[in-house]
């Protein structure tokens, strides 16, 4: 897999990651979206969570997810990012690929 740019945001605040902690986000996400229905690879993925809503932008298509998909994907995500080193209180998060 070739590795691409991954930038972290946790309440509005960029996050500094390593390249392993890249290739791990990466590799996860597409992991996830790549069990989706109807989902192909992608130039460019962006992930938010605010709270309890989720948003899934792949190649500026908007990717809906009935709410099993949202909560898993939003308990996932926060769980990963949430183990990083300076990360605490997460309200809003935004990840970015490409």
């Amino acid at each position: 897999m070739a590795s691409k740019k991954v930038e972290l945001f946790v309440n509005h605040v960029p996050v500094d990651i390593e390249d392993f902690v890249q290739q791990f986000i990466e590799a996860v996400i597409t992991g996830i979206l790549g069990a989706l229905k109807g989902y192909r690879e992608a130039q460019d993925i962006r992930l938010s969570i605010d709270g309890d809503t989720i948003d899934i932008t792949v190649d500026n298509d908007v990717i809906e997810v009935n709410p099993f998909v949202s909560t898993f994907v939003r308990n996932t995500v926060i769980g990963m990012v949430s183990s990083l080193k300076d990360v605490e209180q997460i309200e809003r998060l935004e990840i970015i690929i490409s």
